[in-house]
């Protein structure tokens, strides 16, 4: 190989100009290509490129060029003239260049054909290979990855999906994952002499033998451990190549990439360890729910009737009549509270909101509570004690902290990639902590007043007026300037559902709250209801709502009213604040919005 790229270098080095043949160049109109002719109807567009077509085939050649569309003077375009020596020269230079570029990139595919021989080679007699399981060897124990701690310097089987793997001469380095956590694994000597071993790809399914060790000092590894594997099993392996997992769901892919495969997507760590945070809240809002003396009760998604208004319903029709989707399990909520005290439900509520903002859903999960024989302030109270307990009960578990805490990090280094690519104007910084008691309590007017006062302007430019609906940017604003969660109080009626109480104080504004917390916003929305039978009937007529299908709502005021209250809690929109998520879409299993309903 050498020897061939020495001869076309020299071949370079000799080139001298002789009689023999004129090749002609036309730098504007000429082509380089191999089929050119380089006569003066088929000139070549370069000199270089006219000495790499036919300094082999015309080895004395002379070279003549013109401009046919730029050249001046404009008479002398159609003349062909010889090019200068010095020129050539330069040219012949570049072509040298060429040449041992071509050489070196011959040298590499015949390098690259060796290996690709030596490695087939290597296949197929890897095929040959096979694996026992040693029998004087213990029987091994099936575990979970999160069971290893207690299954240290034990013979087991762990099976799962090769997350990560970093293969080196007689070493393989896995890092498995079962979906109960991580763990590094180590196969050494013959068993990485397997066809399977030197084919092996991530995702794909294996089982693991071996011991449980700590790790050396100095080392590091999930949970400060490493199985050294003895055997393993293949169950199903993955598709390597384009297909592998990491070239369909890549890290920099676009968004629409990683919703259209949120299959693959949840596999990777930010997303499966947003879900874990996503399961421990949950179940803590039960256990939250359940020392508070909550029972938790499941309201139907099939409705017939209207909580947040007529024009986000979902509607279909159930068994030829009009039925919707709900909004809200609140009414089915509160309809419980005679016959099984104060109750709860996480529900999934659905929301036709034609929004593309990051902070909405077109189906979301919905905490909902409702107490009977209750204040204002108890339910305040109550909202204050729900939401601190619930999240003291997931911070003080030591892996859905560092779940927390990992997420938050990312968040930055995220935070800082939209900053560089002018996606937002200042860098925020996650760092979740829990919120401390007591929360700031603020009415609506003081809100306008706040708003007003710190140059803060409503939607269309002007002071806020009593009677806004405070936009979200606003709302935002100055929760993250205030910096600490907020009690926003009493709303007016007429930008509030017409189920909830008035103020008797105020009969302007009615006995409602929203939680907002500093940089998400508004995550709870509740209120004191309506206990007045007359009183329901007249919000009816004034919202333009037949009061017959509410025949069985109404009837909670019939059959012994009480005070009462509750409110919803949009569990994405929370998550998104514990987890430092950029959008709530992260925070659902397979999130739904305008124009995405699959897979």
């Amino acid at each position: 190989m050498a020897e061939t790229a020495g001869s076309i270098v020299s071949a370079a080095a000799d080139l001298a100009i002789s009689d023999s043949k004129v090749v002609y160049i036309d730098e504007d109109a000429g082509i380089d290509d191999h089929e050119t002719l380089g006569t003066k109807d088929t000139p070549f567009k370069s000199l270089l490129g006219a000495l790499i077509y036919t300094s082999q085939i015309a080895p004395g050649a002379k070279y003549e060029t013109r401009k046919s569309l730029t050249g001046t003077p404009e008479e002398t375009r159609t003349e062909y003239k010889p090019v200068a020596k010095a020129a050539l020269k330069k040219a012949t230079s570049a072509y040298q260049a060429h040449l041992k570029k071509e050489a070196r990139k011959q040298e590499l595919a015949a390098k690259e054909v060796d290996q690709r021989a030596a490695r087939d080679a290597q296949l197929e007699a890897a095929k040959s290979v096979a694996l026992v399981e040693d029998p004087s060897k213990p029987k091994a124990m099936k575990i979970k990855i999160k069971d290893g701690v207690n299954n240290r310097n034990t013979r087991v089987k762990i099976s799962g999906w090769v997350h990560r793997m970093r293969p080196q001469k007689n070493i393989i380095f896995i890092t498995l994952r079962d979906g109960s956590g991580l763990l590094q694994c180590i196969l050494a000597d013959n068993l990485t002499k397997t066809y399977d071993a030197m084919t092996l790809t991530y995702e794909t399914t294996i089982t693991l033998y071996g011991e449980i060790k700590t790790v050396p000092d100095g080392s590091h590894a999930p949970d400060g451990h490493e199985l050294i594997v003895d055997y393993y099993e293949i169950i199903g392996k993955a598709p390597g190549g384009d297909e592998t997992i990491s070239n369909i769901v890549a890290p920099d892919a676009d968004s629409q990439t990683k919703y259209n495969n949120r299959h693959l997507t949840i596999r990777g760590d930010i997303a499966s360890a947003t879900l874990k945070v996503r399961a421990a809240v949950v179940k803590a809002f039960r256990k939250s729910y359940d020392e508070l003396g909550l029972l938790e009760v499941t309201p139907p998604c099939m409705v017939q009737t209207q909580v947040e208004g007529g024009s986000t319903l979902f509607e279909f029709d159930y068994y030829g009549e009009k039925a919707y989707l709900t909004q809200s399990s609140q009414l089915y909520l509160e309809t419980c509270l005679p016959s099984l005290g104060d109750v709860f439900c996480i529900q999934e509520s659905f929301r036709a909101e034609k929004s593309l903002t990051r902070r909405h859903l077109s189906e979301y999960t919905h905490i909902e509570a409702e107490l009977a024989f209750i204040t204002f302030d108890d339910l305040l109270c109550h909202l204050e004690e729900i939401i601190c307990r619930t999240i003291d009960i997931v911070w003080n578990d030591p892996q859905i902290k560092k779940f927390i805490q990992e997420l938050n990090e990312e968040a930055n280094r995220e935070e800082k990639k939209r900053f560089e690519r002018g996606e937002v104007m200042e860098i925020k910084h996650y760092e979740f902590q829990p919120p401390q008691r007591p929360f700031m309590r603020m009415t609506y007017v003081d809100a306008i007043k706040w708003l007003n006062e710190h140059g803060i302007p409503s939607e269309n430019g002007e002071p806020h007026r009593f009677g806004d609906d405070i936009a979200e940017a606003a709302e935002r604003k100055m929760t993250d300037e205030i910096n600490l969660p907020i009690f926003l109080t009493k709303f007016p009626v007429e930008i509030k559902a017409f189920y909830m109480k008035k103020d008797l104080e105020d009969p302007r504004v009615t006995e409602s709250v929203d939680c907002l917390m500093p940089g998400v916003g508004e995550i709870v929305g509740g209120s004191m209801r309506m206990e007045d039978l007359n009183e329901l009937l007249a919000a009816y007529k004034r919202e333009g709502i037949p009061a017959d299908p509410y025949y069985w709502f109404t009837d909670q005021r019939k059959y012994g009213k009480t005070p009462h209250g509750g409110y919803g809690i949009g569990l994405e929109r929370l998550l998104a604040w514990i987890c430092g998520r950029w959008t709530v879409k992260e925070c659902s299993l397979y999130p739904r919005w305008m124009g995405r309903c699959t897979p």
